[in-house]
């Protein structure tokens, strides 16, 4: 477990003259505080003795039925019985990983990915091999190849792990046909997938594209979660697993806490149940599709020559890639001197690439505050573009292990 080495600047980066450009929080001011306030009351009064109880290490039965009508959404069709509901979509991959990986196993992932699944990984002692992606998502070829060359070890990968809607931290969302692709390679080398969903329904541009879980045959577990459609505070995520998966993620469950909160599950039983919840998540696409906007709008106008930056359809992430010779890393210190935070590239990967990356999130600050923080964001670039071209490249050469931010940055 590796703590990360830009903490005491993230604690600066807090301070309320700095534009966070850097952690994947949720506006949750934007939802109806005062009807979520008299909802927990009316739990409290008419749910009190059981909601304060210990409940089931699998979840509420009736919250799994509500999920499963919220997959709906997503093309899934599925039963209550496959769903283990989970602190958060992280839990899920945790007890994922603690159920299938011994140490040595092989985890495949995305290049770049998710910073906490590196860190969960890692704990596990897994072999972490990155998998490379373009603007359409995971390379099939290099999918196969990396499979191939596993198996020549004689290592089995345990799964591969992806993120295939507004990937954290690409914003990069995986098309149709790769989605085929990547289906028919894993099934032919019978391996399996975890697809982590939590962005799938904050889509801005575009088309749905199909789950991989409704594209596979018994191979794919599902993760999804209310932390970005609702609230991530009440910590409400889930796994949805073939029923062998599932009973082993149950055990691995009550190892780790024994049950959920039965309070937090009525709360948001009762908001699936009673609340126009699927207003809510039209009104968060606008106004995050806004803030998307705003982001994409602030770069193409600043952003000095030979930056580069991707441009999601939905979720909360844009992926930048500073010119070359400048290193992401070692400019966050004049970043933050310039009142302004973003997360180094290197954070996403197990292999210490990423040196000239950076993730944008552009969920949390409003479009006023974006435009201002891309504006202080060119001026550290600039200020860099001036010490390279005075002394040469800043760019450190890549170092092994996981460089990753604080797990308050999601």
């Amino acid at each position: 477990m590796v703590a990360s080495e830009v903490r005491a600047l993230f604690a600066v980066a807090s301070r309320p003259e700095v534009v966070s450009l850097a952690g994947g929080m949720p506006n949750v001011a934007a939802l109806p505080l005062d009807q979520i306030g008299e909802l927990v009351r009316d739990v409290v009064a008419e749910e009190g003795p059981a909601a304060l109880q210990y409940g089931s290490a699998q979840g509420d039965p009736v919250l799994r039925e509500q999920i499963c009508d919220y997959m709906t959404l997503e093309g899934i069709t599925a039963s209550p019985d496959d769903v283990i509901v989970t602190v958060g979509s992280q839990q899920a991959l945790d007890l994922i990983t603690r159920v299938f990986v011994d140490p040595g196993d092989v985890v495949l992932c995305e290049a770049p990915t998710y910073v906490t699944a590196i860190n969960t990984f890692s704990a596990f002692q897994a072999d972490i091999r990155h998998v490379a992606m373009d603007e359409d998502g995971v390379v099939p070829e290099e999918l196969d190849e990396a499979l191939t060359r596993a198996a020549r070890e004689g290592r089995r990968v345990k799964f591969f792990y992806t993120v295939p809607n507004f990937q954290n931290p690409a914003g990069i969302t995986m098309t149709a046909e790769r989605r085929a692709r990547v289906m028919e390679i894993c099934e032919r080398h019978d391996v399996l997938v975890v697809e982590d969903n939590p962005y799938g329904l904050l889509r801005y541009d575009g088309e749905a594209q199909p789950t991989l879980y409704s594209q596979g045959s018994g191979n794919v577990v599902y993760l999804g979660s209310l932390s970005k459609t609702l609230s991530p505070g009440l910590r409400i995520g889930w796994a949805l697993a073939p029923a062998p998966v599932r009973a082993k993620l149950v055990l691995a469950a009550e190892s780790a806490m024994l049950s959920h909160s039965t309070f937090n599950q009525l709360v948001v039983r009762r908001y699936l149940r009673t609340f126009p919840w699927r207003e809510q998540i039209k009104a968060f696409n606008t106004m995050y599709g806004e803030r998307r906007d705003a982001m994409l709008g602030a770069l193409e106008a600043m952003m000095p020559a030979g930056c580069t930056w991707t441009r999601p359809e939905g979720g909360f992430f844009v992926w930048a890639t500073l010119p070359e010779g400048i290193d992401a890393k070692a400019m966050l210190p004049r970043a933050v001197a310039e009142r302004v935070a973003y997360v180094p590239g290197t954070g996403f990967f197990a292999d210490g690439r990423g040196r000239a990356d950076m993730r944008l999130s552009f969920c949390y600050p409003t479009p006023e505050q974006i435009r201002e923080g891309v504006r202080r964001l060119v001026g550290a670039i600039e200020g860099e573009l001036e010490l390279r071209d005075t002394f040469g490249s800043t760019l450190a050469p890549p170092t092994e292990g996981s460089q990753a931010p604080a797990p308050d940055l999601p």
